[in-house]
């Protein structure tokens, strides 16, 4: 607008430069109001013809004023002239008399009355307020408002960004920031104006369910950015349309339609929605679609979506779902190996919920299943092979044809009993060799094994594991009361805890051995029906307890360390791997203390049971029973030195006399003594 007005006045400097020129070459003169009032008319010879719009498409540059002829001023002049009451005469320059101009009436009425008329067609204008206003032209950069002020407002274009079908014409808000800056210039803001408002027109939008613009200004998590009203408002991703989309980018910078769907008041956001507006027409579309559908009808649609459980088709405007499992006959992964997005393809309509609006579609159907033509003379017993597609803990499916299963249940993998997973055998994608076991056309079902490729171990199992004879096995599990074991694939054994040894007392098979190492077994029994052996691990060592029976017996004495203790007494590891047990009265030591673990001690053996191979033992009686051995002698000792005594007694008294009581008392003195002792 500053280009504007500095165009307009160089051009009217021009003008007057030149008319002046052209008055001094005038021979005729005139008074010095004719000449006043010619100056007067050279200020204004320059007109620029400001009302007329420009182009009505945005970027048109506004006309180019329009400059009156010399003749046409010398008539304007000459009208002034009259109205002045002055003769069309010009006077030299240099007699003008500058001062009395503006001195002169031109109005032909009170000047007063003029100025109020000429007002009155003015719009009183308040700064600060936000008034309606009239597109008057457009540019490139700027639009010109009219607001019917004196003057003309400009705004940037850059504030219309969210209506890119603003035209001349057009009604909109504007805000007065200034009635009239030093240039003169009314400055207004249709971006302040709209924001002023904009909470009261989003809250309006949203009561009377309004269609509004906005512009979206970038992307965001989860969405997009809306300006609405000069309000930041959020379109999440799933609210753009009613399709996926693949691409946010494309929106940034566009203008749309939107509805306002969500306002919290509180924190002073909005949500807005470009789904909403054609959902219902969507809605309508889809009820006329269904309506002539037909259960077994073949369409053509496009991949919409695919996901990893099945494929969405656009069938004209309603979607319909292809499972994963009606895509091909055979096995699929993901979809994603059968179709692409955007290709066509035939579908067939397996199933409709008018209600719900769900299609459920398929491809296989298209084609006859392979069943169908499945050879006719494959039979039970027969050998067959077959790629691994699917694997599960129970077992594997093996394809032999598309769209050909057979399962092969974990149990048929091997011949041996003890639980093992399916993935222990095989892989998927691995090319196996299998044998028919069951087999059923109208079901489409098939079972398979493997382990019926090789003999059943336990045809000549009492030949090839007599009872007695001895074998190597592998440690495969655990329990409480013995320990797994296979003597080779399909052929198990347990060896109880008892059998594992003539000596130790072993809690759990853990302290004797150990899974996945090997053993040394002996069979001690067949169970061909349970298909089982009975092992045993001490069996192949002659029985100590023959010879232990001679070694520790009852009251001999053996060194032994204590090894263990609880509250009912001590566990004794003594000679020959032998393990006796001591009571806790057995443990006492001749100082009075208790004995203590690792402590190496005498034992006596108190008790020998060959049958429950048992040994108890005590540290107390070793020391406790020589004491009452060393007391039963000195009581033996004294016992004969009484006896002994008393016969010498009974012999004196035959000889005594009545001299000799003296010798007698002295004699039973004696014998007082011994016995004190």
């Amino acid at each position: 607008m500053e280009d504007y007005q500095e165009t307009s006045a160089n051009e009217e400097q021009s003008a007057v430069a030149e008319e002046t020129s052209y008055k001094q070459q005038e021979t005729a003169k005139t008074d010095e109001t004719a000449i006043e009032t010619e100056k007067a008319a050279d200020v204004t010879e320059t007109v620029i013809d400001t009302e007329k719009p420009a182009d009505t498409v945005a970027g048109t540059e506004v006309e180019e004023p329009v400059f009156e002829t010399k003749e046409e001023t010398e008539n304007k002049i000459e009208r002034t002239a009259k109205r002045a009451g002055v003769s069309n005469a010009s006077i030299p320059v240099d007699q003008f008399d500058w001062d009395k101009l503006g001195d002169e009436d031109l109005y032909e009425s009170n000047k007063v009355e003029i100025e109020e008329k000429y007002n009155q067609t003015l719009s009183k204008v308040a700064e600060n307020e936000v008034v309606e206003g009239t597109i008057a032209a457009i540019t490139k950069r700027e639009v010109i408002v009219n607001i019917g002020y004196k003057s003309e407002g400009v705004i940037s274009i850059a504030e219309f960004r969210y209506n890119p079908d603003l035209k001349v014409g057009d009604k909109i808000e504007v805000y007065v920031e200034t009635a009239e800056d030093k240039y003169g210039q009314l400055v207004l803001s249709h971006k302040q104006a709209r924001a002023l408002r904009s909470w009261d027109r989003v809250n309006e939008a949203l009561e009377n369910d309004e269609i509004i613009k906005g512009y979206i200004k970038c992307r965001t998590k989860g969405g997009m950015i809306v300006d609405v009203f000069g309000i930041e408002a959020f379109l999440p991703g799933s609210q753009i349309d009613v399709k996926p989309i693949r691409d946010y980018d494309m929106f940034v910078d566009k203008t749309m339609e939107f509805k306002v769907v969500k306002i919290n008041q509180e924190f002073r956001n909005v949500v807005v929605s470009h789904k909403a507006l054609i959902e219902a027409e969507i809605e309508a579309q889809k009820k006329e679609i269904i309506s002539h559908l037909e259960k077994g009808q073949v369409l053509e649609g496009i991949v919409k979506n695919i996901t990893s459980y099945g494929v969405f088709i656009d069938l004209g405007g309603v979607d319909g779902l292809i499972h994963i499992t009606d895509l091909s006959w055979g096995r699929v992964t993901h979809p994603e190996e059968i179709v692409t997005l955007d290709q066509k393809v035939n579908v067939v309509i397996l199933d409709f919920d008018n209600d719900k609006k769900r299609i459920a579609l398929g491809i296989k159907q298209l084609t006859p299943h392979p069943w169908d033509s499945l050879d006719p003379n494959i039979k039970i017993g027969d050998k067959i092979k077959g790629k691994v597609v699917v694997m599960a803990d129970y077992g594997a499916f093996v394809e032999i044809s598309p769209g050909v299963e057979g399962l092969i249940h974990v149990s048929e993998m091997s011949w041996s009993q003890h639980l093992r997973s399916a993935q222990d055998f095989m892989k998927v994608g691995d090319e196996v060799e299998a044998v028919i076991l069951t087999i059923d056309r109208d079901e489409r079902k098939m079972s398979l094994g493997i382990k019926q490729l090789k003999a059943d171990p336990w045809i000549n199992i009492e030949e090839k594991y007599a009872v007695g004879t001895n074998h190597v096995a592998k440690v495969r599990n655990f329990t409480n009361f013995g320990i797994f074991v296979e003597i080779e694939e399909g052929v198990d054994g347990l060896i109880h805890i008892s059998d594992l040894s003539w000596t130790k007392k072993i809690k759990h098979p853990a302290e004797f051995t150990q899974i996945g190492s090997t053993i040394d077994v002996q069979v001690l029994e067949i169970d061909k029906e349970n298909r089982r052996l009975s092992l045993g691990h001490k069996q192949l060592e002659e029985n100590p307890w023959d010879v232990f029976e001679s070694l520790f017996t009852v009251e001999s004495i053996h060194e032994g360390t204590i090894t263990e203790i609880n509250d009912k007494g001590a566990l004794i590891s003594m000679s020959y791997g032998v393990e006796g047990f001591a009571p806790v009265r057995g443990l006492k030591k001749q100082d009075g203390t208790t004995a203590k673990a690792d402590e190496r001690l005498p034992f006596k053996v108190i008790e020998f049971s060959k049958a429950a191979k048992k040994i108890i033992v005590s540290h107390t009686r070793t020391f406790e029973d020589e004491l009452k051995e060393t007391e039963a002698k000195e009581k033996a000792a004294n016992e004969n030195s009484t006896k002994n005594a008393i016969k010498k007694v009974q012999s004196s008294i035959e000889k005594t006399t009545l001299g000799d009581v003296e010798a007698l008392a002295a004699l039973k003195d004696e014998m007082t003594e011994n016995q004190g002792k």
